[in-house]
């Protein structure tokens, strides 16, 4: 029997800078000019570092003083944006997603999403690339009191009893599967460091390459 393949989205399936770096600079502006935040330039390699991070670790990492209802605020309208460059159809999966999503359903793979997310986030997703067509459930870290992935993996274990395969880019998603001794896919074309994906069962280098690991070894 199939293993269930448990995905995370951002950096695995979807090219979140794309959109979440823009919507983030406008929030920064935003807190510039109210004297909330410094006028500094904030590298990208920042900002894709905080892509698998829940909101509240992001804001701890960027603006620990910041208040909390400023953090909130901040998270919001980064949100916000981000709601509305998804609707203008300017969010992109990788290339190969959809082919590689289809091949592995084709094959008898059942698959779900685990995201450090919040719900409306999930929710917009779902409804622009209609992922019913591939996926069973997306599971947010909102809707778990954004609880980190590894608690939320122990979760689904009790829904998805058999084998599951967890697949993502960073190191939660590595401590993810772990805590339910699963095998875990490392995806080093997503936001995570090379560090963060030692101790990997595979690692792929592209998205397509999935459907040959899964096919060949996910069942064992």
């Amino acid at each position: 029997m199939n293993p269930t393949l448990v995905f995370d989205y951002d950096g695995t399936i979807h090219d979140t800078m794309k959109i979440y770096e823009p919507a983030f600079r406008k929030c920064c502006e935003g807190l510039v000019r109210g004297g909330y935040l410094p006028n500094e330039t904030i590298d990208c390699s920042r900002i894709a570092g905080w892509l698998g991070m829940n909101v509240k670790e992001m804001w701890q990492d960027l603006a620990p003083e910041l208040p909390e209802a400023m953090q909130s605020r901040g998270a919001k309208e980064i949100g916000d944006e981000m709601k509305r460059l998804v609707e203008s159809h300017q969010a992109h999966w990788y290339d190969g997603a959809e082919e590689t999503l289809s091949l592995l359903k084709e094959s008898g793979f059942s698959m779900i999403i685990l995201s450090n997310c919040q719900t409306a986030y999930g929710i917009i997703h779902w409804q622009e690339f209609q992922m019913e067509r591939w996926f069973l459930q997306w599971y947010d870290c909102e809707s778990f009191g954004y609880a980190p992935k590894s608690e939320i993996m122990k979760e689904l274990k009790k829904t998805y009893p058999g084998n599951l395969v967890m697949i993502g880019d960073r190191a939660s998603d590595l401590a993810a599967a772990r805590a339910v001794g699963c095998p875990f896919v490392g995806c080093s074309y997503g936001y995570g460091t090379p560090e963060e994906l030692e101790g990997s069962d595979w690692i792929i280098g592209d998205i397509r390459e999935l459907q040959t690991v899964c096919t060949q070894r996910g069942g064992d």
